[in-house]
């Protein structure tokens, strides 16, 4: 499969949102919505439930012609085949996650609020940063904000693909599409709607209206 490049609704998975019996569905209803890149986040200990999971969703990803991230485990992602990993600052460090999965793994960095360590997991090799949350968000509610000055701080200094997460809807997809980054990561915008494929679409048509009106969101692919 040709791997999609970094651009785009950006949806993660929530095991409280779409729990086991209906995350297959749902996330295919994002892919129909317009999702290029689907994160599988899953906290629980069932390992063989996960890797379980993380296979369908690989299969079911790349037939939409997608990609599979897996958030925090270097060695589910390895396993699942999946397109690569997020990672945190208590998460494997970017080098060893890159030796375990390969030169052409994705591997994304959480930054938080903070420009320098944007920087560093540049200068490291990287394939996309995320900053977040920008707004007020459900799934973390205590998490820092990175505001829209800092994505728009980040886009003049970064050449890599640069994500936003934090309370991003169809509302605001918009406002956080001009400011240039190239991934928006949504959770509850979209796996907590009645209507997932059309919440996505949204978020989707929100991006590509402001992609059209203002250039945004142009970084060069990095695959």
């Amino acid at each position: 499969m040709s791997r999609p490049a970094l651009r785009g609704l950006y949806a993660i998975t929530d095991a409280r949102l779409s729990p086991g019996d209906r995350l297959l569905d749902a996330v295919d209803a994002a892919l129909r919505g317009g999702a290029r890149w689907i994160q599988y986040r899953d906290k629980g200990t069932d390992a063989a439930r996960r890797l379980a999971e993380a296979r369908a969703l690989v299969e079911l990803c790349h037939a939409h012609g997608a990609g599979l991230i897996v958030n925090d485990d270097v060695e589910l992602a390895a396993a699942c085949g999946g397109d690569g990993v997020h990672i945190g600052a208590e998460d494997a460090s970017l080098a060893q996650a890159r030796a375990r999965l390969g030169t052409d793994a994705v591997i994304g960095v959480s930054c938080y609020n903070r420009l320098e360590l944007a920087m560093t997991a540049a200068a490291k090799g990287a394939d996309y940063v995320a900053f977040g949350s920008v707004f007020s968000s459900p799934t973390k509610p205590h998490a820092v904000r990175a505001d829209l000055a800092l994505l728009r701080a980040a886009r003049e200094r970064l050449s890599l693909p640069i994500c936003a997460i934090g309370g991003i809807d169809a509302g605001t997809a918009a406002t956080v599409a001009a400011t240039g980054v190239d991934l928006l990561a949504v959770i509850s915008a979209v796996f907590a709607a009645t209507d997932v494929a059309g919440a996505a679409a949204e978020i989707v048509e929100a991006i590509a209206q402001t992609i059209a009106r203002t250039g945004a969101g142009q970084s060069p692919p990095v695959l």
